[in-house]
């Protein structure tokens, strides 16, 4: 009788794993990292768990005021030229005629005198007139198309023009809407898109390079100033935002080689250059094997010998954030001053 249960029990445990063991089948995911080398945007910092909200919450932020600050540009262009000289139209003036009471007098004169050669000559012209009347009168009267059938057949003239007309709009309407879709639904074509770091707590938002358009940097400072001025609660999820213009392998050669061209846009040189005074931000996450002093010094010694190092007040910040293999390298203004670019800080929203 023991064997027995003993049996049974083993069958109905067989039987209870089958199911467990068969939904292995599906290949597992593998966590992938899709920041990459190469990619410019923004490294954001949110609690533990909220990625997914950071992450939503700054692609609706970061449209909003794109769309303001390519705005604030594009009027900015349009009223001042390259060289600094305002290109606004003058406004065009109305020119006022007077006339005296001499040239009044005279265009009266020739007013009446041209009356009356249009009376003297009256009877000729009434009969020209009346002679034209009458071969309109019999071409009609020999069977061309009255008037009426004319303005019938103008008025469906003008109406299949008209049909016609919106629908090439709708046409080309439809095709921008569909090039519109296309485009959102590719990823690479999106102008914000938010790609896996790799990491909890840490967001990145890749920003689509264009010529001409606002830089992750201009974008980032735009939105603090805009912060800092207005007090205005913008973010609930969404601890720092920071640019990342640059993206690297995490090795001293390659953000040496990577940051020495953006580290020399930012710090010019030359005689009537004045010093600038900055400072390097490093973080790291995730990796433990590379020495933090030997990147400071590394990016540090990228900045040319006019400007000088003040950590505490510096005009322009560093900022190296390495993520597991990866590294991001931005260059801000005016960073302490503006909380360390927190939103929560800089707008003083309490969560909790």
């Amino acid at each position: 009788m023991a064997g027995e249960a003993s049996e049974g029990r083993t069958n109905n445990d067989k039987k209870k794993r089958k199911p467990q063991y068969l939904s292995s089948n599906r290949p597992s995911k593998k966590s992938y990292c899709g920041v990459r080398p190469g990619v410019q945007g923004f490294f954001l910092t949110c609690d533990g768990g909220r990625e997914f909200q950071a992450r939503n919450e700054a692609l609706g932020l970061l449209d909003k005021f794109y769309e303001e600050l390519s705005q604030e540009k594009g009027s900015q262009k349009d009223f001042v030229s390259s060289d600094g000289v305002s290109s606004i139209k003058p406004k065009s003036t109305k020119k006022v005629f007077k006339y005296s009471d001499d040239e009044s007098s005279s265009s009266g004169n020739e007013s009446d005198q041209n009356s009356e050669n249009e009376n003297s000559h009256g009877g000729k012209r009434e009969g020209e007139c009346d002679g034209e009347e009458e071969v309109e009168g019999k071409k009609e009267g020999e069977g061309e198309i009255p008037l009426k059938k004319r303005r019938v057949e103008n008025d469906q003239d003008n109406a299949d023009k008209a049909e016609k007309i919106s629908q090439a709009r709708c046409t080309t309407i439809d095709k921008i809407i569909e090039a519109e879709i296309e485009e959102l639904g590719d990823k690479e074509k999106v102008k914000f898109a938010g790609l896996d770091s790799g990491c909890n707590g840490v967001v990145f938002i890749r920003m689509r390079k264009e010529t001409g358009t606002p830089s992750p940097t201009e974008l980032v400072e735009y939105i603090m100033n805009k912060a800092a001025a207005t007090r205005k609660h913008m973010s609930r999820f969404i601890l720092r935002l920071l640019p990342v213009e640059l993206t690297c392998y995490a090795s001293t050669e390659e953000i040496a080689t990577a940051a020495k061209p953006l580290v020399e846009q930012h710090f010019p040189t030359g005689e009537d250059q004045s010093p600038i005074k900055f400072a390097v931000l490093y973080e790291a996450r995730a990796n433990s094997g590379i020495d933090r002093s030997k990147i400071i010094d590394t990016v540090a010694k990228l900045v040319p010998h006019p400007h000088k190092v003040d950590l505490s007040n510096p005009d322009k910040t560093i900022i190296v954030q390495i993520v597991k293999t990866n590294c991001m390298v931005g260059i801000v203004h005016n960073f302490k001053q503006l909380s360390k670019f927190n939103l929560r800080q800089l707008t003083g929203f309490k969560p909790y």
